[in-house]
């Protein structure tokens, strides 16, 4: 893919980029930074993406990046629950938005590896393998954020707020 075909085709994956930054970023107007950054970032290496790659993962990648970058200056996001959060989808019904509210609440919860792994292979439709590139980890290493994740959020979701974390190596 050239240099010129990347720029063309930006523009199909703003809404996954939109989505993805959502999660991660748990607010509107920090999603929508990432997404900028993202955007700048892959201009500025279009010339890099190699022809025949998968220029969904790369953009994700890039994302990803940018924002564990960012993470490591400042503080854990928070998600806020305002009216402008909910502007990134379609007016559901009530009972779905309410849903979606506790969904979401429980999902902020969550570490922020096991929120990206989650949001990418269940949001975003990537395949284990994709995800885990996306990320820069290992496959075993994705499988397990996803999982502990999962049930996390079904503890979470059945209203045992206290999620325990487990230690992983080092002393206890």
């Amino acid at each position: 893919m050239t240099n010129r075909a990347v720029i063309d085709h930006l523009s199909e994956h703003v809404a996954g980029l939109r989505r993805y930054a959502f999660a991660l970023t748990g607010g509107q107007q920090e999603a929508e930074d990432l997404v900028q950054d993202t955007l700048v970032r892959a201009l500025a290496a279009a010339r890099s993406f190699r022809t025949g790659g998968n220029l969904r993962a790369w953009l994700f990648s890039i994302m990803h990046n940018a924002f564990v970058s960012g993470t490591r200056r400042r503080c854990p996001p928070t998600i806020a629950l305002d009216e402008d959060a909910w502007a990134v989808a379609e007016p559901p019904t009530q009972l779905i938005q309410l849903e979606l509210r506790d969904v979401l609440a429980a999902l902020a919860q969550l570490p922020e590896a096991q929120r990206a792994a989650l949001s990418l292979i269940a949001l975003e439709d990537f395949s284990y393998e994709e995800a885990a590139k996306v990320q820069g980890i290992p496959l075993g290493t994705l499988m397990s954020r996803l999982a502990r994740g999962r049930e996390a959020l079904r503890q979470i979701m059945r209203g045992d707020q206290t999620v325990p974390l487990r230690v992983v190596g080092g002393k206890r």
